[in-house]
């Protein structure tokens, strides 16, 4: 069976060589024939081994003629497209053979006519979506079905036509160059990709062209390759860029077809502007109590560059405040941030001058030459004044104080100053809250640190105060200082036994033994450390039982002198022993020990150390004589409940007559009470207070108060040391007087009399004048008011008044 194409194809093609002779084409079959034969397994139907199969090739006659069709796509006619034909050297035209068409599309894009064996397209071809089809064909007979050739294979293939336009896959595209860059730069290379078929014709053949960025941008029309095409393109000018792509395939020729993309250029920046600021002169102020790292101004430097390429550094290049003032900058919005490094002053210095410079730390060399990549700004900053509080020099005292000071000593000069230009007068006082128990004192005017009570080291070794200062004409502004107060010791407190002793001794003992190490303790804390000597007090130095050892190393034994105790003799010693210590000066004090005879056993070990043992009765267990003693107990609570009832009874309101109710007169009385009142004042000492040797006692509901005297003391008047030292310990003396009735305490009496805001508050020196009220019932008061009765009342003689 041969495969005819029709004329069209067979001229188009022409390499199947139909042109030569038609022996060689015979010849050809032949050949064909058989290696196809010999190549191929047994067609489906036929049976028989491997040796049947090749006579029956041998028997028949090879006529097959392997071939090719070609058809357009996108034929677009209303007929089937033919494709070609097939026939076979044994078809008679008779039609008695029968033709097949199997394989890719048979039946659904390709039909065969089964008698004349032509081949037709039923449906539109698209090469893009498949360039050809693989089919097999068959001749059978009609009558017996029988296979009259073997079945071979042929290829249909579509030929291309164009009918695709080039398109970018990747578009639209997104691109970057360096700003400044030189022609010819690189920027992005764009494909176009046409579905024709490539290898025929020109139909896939894409010319690149620009349609939109000239004159900035050109494109390579074989590569698709965009560089830069103008020098000095400047970001800060323009820097984005919409560049339009054509592709366009039959190598650009008229009736070719195109596709177009977006290429967005944009350009990167580069270092290719120095910073500059905008004004060359910056006035900022400050307060003086501005605290450190503080902020005091901004400046900035202003750079068309962005990223890496605007970061600025800043730094002071001249100025009398470098030391005062640093300059950071602000990494996100790149400016310069002047901040306070030191204490402001404005009584020391009151305005600074700074030159501050701004430069790109990032430079480019091949951008050196369009300038200086820094700049520079002069900052004036003037310091503003506040008001201060009082300034101590120095900022911390340390005192040693002996603790054996006198009360009204003065310790220290505490000092402070108004640091403001007004230099106001300062006053002092010490915060309660540092010294609760009140052992320090501090002068108003003059800042003296005084003691106020006995200072002890064993109570209380150190002292930590607060001092404050206060402007007299503006109380808001209040200093502070810290005084740490160190009480040195000094050897006041006598050794003493560590503990209670209590020694035994037994009835057998012998002469010159131990019975019992003593050691003392003291309070006192010498430098050398402590030093104990022990003896015997002098009224017991010729003690005939017991004897005394130092052993030198703070501790003493206690021996016996004698053998032979008995309890039965004398059960109980008390042996003193003196305790020295070797301070400056020395003390002593004296310890007793308790030293027991006991009867023991061969081995020493205490047996009893009472003379008569105490047997309980054995009919009384210790649980009754347990419950015994809680009786005994209640029923004395009981009764001194009772008592404590009756005592605190109301009194009826009526006064007995026979009572003698000048008791109760003298207790309200201030002046009065006769010889016997030993609570009423001292006259004289009111007289002239400055005088009085007698301690005034103070009234113990009110704690005093020093200070408040400054209010009715004139300010030209100041009082020495030796007055405050006066002062002070007789407060003290007040102040621990417990037995002191509550009346006026000491200051209110201390400026009493002529010249004072009180004057006299005495009524000695008042005028008298004659009362009409009769006296005669103090003769009813009894002995104590005789002499007020014989000065008040009535004579026995005239009856007159005395």
């Amino acid at each position: 069976m041969a495969m005819r194409t029709s004329c069209e194809m067979d001229r188009a093609r022409k390499w199947l060589g139909l042109s030569i002779s038609l022996s060689c084409c015979l010849m050809m079959n032949l050949v064909t024939a058989v290696l196809s034969g010999s190549s191929r397994p047994p067609s489906k139907g036929q049976e028989g081994s491997l040796s049947d199969n090749l006579l029956l090739h041998l028997r028949m006659k090879r006529s097959w003629v392997w071939n090719q069709f070609f058809v357009l796509e996108e034929y677009t006619g209303t007929d089937p497209l033919y494709v070609g034909k097939l026939h076979s050297d044994m078809d008679r035209g008779d039609g008695s053979i029968r033709y097949i068409l199997s394989g890719e599309g048979a039946g659904i894009v390709f039909t065969i006519d089964d008698a004349t064996g032509d081949i037709h397209a039923i449906q539109r071809l698209d090469r893009e979506e498949r360039s050809q089809y693989t089919l097999r064909a068959q001749a059978l007979d009609r009558l017996t079905g029988r296979p009259m050739e073997p079945e071979s294979e042929f290829i249909i293939k579509i030929q291309d036509i164009n009918d695709n336009e080039p398109k970018f896959l990747d578009g639209p595209y997104v691109a970057s160059v360096p700003e400044m860059s030189p022609i010819g730069t690189s920027v992005i290379q764009v494909t176009a990709t046409d579905a024709d078929d490539p290898t025929y014709g020109n139909s896939a053949r894409v010319v690149y062209s620009i349609l939109q960025g000239q004159p900035y941008f050109s494109v390579d029309s074989r590569t698709g390759l965009i560089r830069t095409a103008l020098m000095n393109m400047d970001r800060e000018a323009k820097e984005y860029y919409e560049v339009i792509i054509q592709a366009k395939d039959m190598g650009g020729q008229l009736g070719g077809l195109a596709g177009t993309t977006t290429v967005n250029i944009s350009l990167s920046d580069v270092n290719d502007n120095p910073p500059r600021f905008p004004q060359k002169h910056y006035q900022m102020s400050v307060l003086e109590s501005a605290p450190v790292s503080s902020t005091v101004g901004r400046v900035l430097a202003k750079d068309l560059d962005e990223g890496i390429n605007a970061e600025m550094k800043y730094s002071f290049v001249d100025g009398d405040g470098l030391d005062v003032f640093d300059i950071a900058t602000e990494s996100n919005r790149q400016v310069g941030v002047i901040t306070v490094r030191k204490p402001l002053n404005f009584e020391s210095k009151k305005s600074y001058t700074l030159k501050v410079e701004g430069a790109n730390p990032h430079l480019e060399m091949r951008f050196l030459n369009l300038g200086p990549f820094r700049d520079t700004a002069t900052v004036h900053i003037t310091v503003e004044d506040v008001e201060e509080p009082p300034l101590f020099e120095p900022s911390f005292y340390f005192v040693e104080v002996p603790e054996d000071v006198d009360i009204g000593t003065t310790i220290q000069m505490i000092h402070a100053k108004d640091p403001d230009v007004t230099n106001n007068s300062i006053r002092y006082s010490i915060d309660r809250s540092s010294d609760p128990g009140r052992f320090f004192y501090v002068d108003i005017a003059t800042g003296a640190l005084m003691t106020a009570r006995p200072l002890d080291r064993e109570d209380i070794p150190w002292h930590n105060i607060t001092i404050l200062a206060v402007e007299l004409n503006n109380p808001s502004q209040v200093g502070s200082v810290s005084v740490t107060i160190r009480v040195l010791d000094v050897n006041d407190n006598a050794p003493e036994f560590s503990r209670f002793y209590e020694a035994f001794v037994c009835e057998n003992a012998k002469a010159g033994q131990l019975i019992q190490t003593v050691s003392a303790i003291d309070q006192d804390d010498p430098q050398e450390g402590q030093h104990f000597y022990y003896s015997l007090a002098p009224e017991a130095a010729n003690n005939p039982n017991f004897t005394l050892r130092d052993n030198q190393d703070n501790t003493a034994w206690i021996l016996t002198r004698r053998s032979g105790f008995r309890q039965h003799e004398q059960n109980i010693f008390y042996l003193p022993i003196l305790i020295v210590d070797n301070g400056r000066p020395m003390l002593s004090s004296t310890g007793t020990v308790t030293i027991h005879v006991c009867s023991c056993d061969d081995k020493g070990l205490v047996m009893s150390c009472n003379a008569e043992a105490y047997v309980l009765p054995v009919s009384l267990s210790r649980g009754a004589l347990i419950a015994i003693l809680a009786c005994i107990f209640v029923l004395l609570v009981l009764v001194l409940l009772i008592l404590s009832m009756r005592r605190h009874r109301k009194q009826p309101y009526i006064i007995d007559e026979d009572e003698n109710i000048h008791e109760n007169i003298v207790r309200y009385d201030d002046e009065g009470g006769g010889e016997e009142d030993t609570e009423a004042f001292d006259i004289a000492a009111l007289w002239n207070p400055r005088e009085a040797q007698v301690v005034l006692k103070s009234r113990q509901d009110m704690m005093p108060e020093i200070e408040s005297l400054s209010r009715y003391v004139p300010q030209a008047c100041t009082m020495d040391s030796s007055v405050h030292s006066y002062v002070l310990a007789k407060l003290y003396e007040a102040d621990m007087d417990l037995w002191a009735p509550p009346f006026d305490s000491l200051q209110t009496y201390m400026f009493e009399g002529n010249g004072s805001v009180a004057e006299s508050l005495s009524s000695l020196q008042s005028a008298s004048t004659d009362s009409e009220q009769s006296y005669d019932y103090l003769t009813d008061w009894g002995p104590r008011f005789k002499k007020l009765a014989e000065m008040y009342g009535a004579t026995e003689g005239n009856g007159a008044l005395w």
